[in-house]
């Protein structure tokens, strides 16, 4: 059965860093696309950042450009999420994603066939 399954939130101060993890199993993940998507209380789910099945495009929401980092490990079937500097407004569960397609990556939750659970990052001011 494919399953991501998040990892590495918590609660943190603002400035601070987290890095998030994403293991996926159950299937060949490393021909897809990955992303990592947040949601705020009464938000709609946002696209933070994606990553390409071979890690050649790699593309960063406006909102925490140069401050996230989004990175894979094909042969660990991981992705990473490298988060500095966080603020109050990055306050959110953390949602992983896999899109089969591979070569494109989306800001569109609703192309990403696969989620995980869900890791819920917490700033303090």
């Amino acid at each position: 059965q494919a399953q991501l399954v998040e990892s590495g939130g918590g609660l943190v101060q603002a400035g601070d860093s987290l890095r998030l993890s994403c293991a996926a199993s159950g299937r060949r993940f490393s021909a897809t696309t990955m992303a990592w998507f947040r949601q705020a209380p009464g938000k709609d789910r946002e696209f933070v950042a994606g990553v390409t099945w071979n890690g050649a495009r790699k593309y960063v929401a406006d909102s925490v450009k140069g401050r996230c980092t989004i990175s894979r490990d094909i042969a660990r079937n991981t992705v990473y999420l490298q988060m500095n500097s966080l603020k109050p407004e990055d306050t959110a569960v953390y949602y992983c994603a896999a899109d089969g397609r591979g070569t494109v990556v989306s800001r569109t939750p609703g192309d990403y066939e696969y989620w995980g659970q869900g890791t819920q990052v917490t700033v303090s001011s």
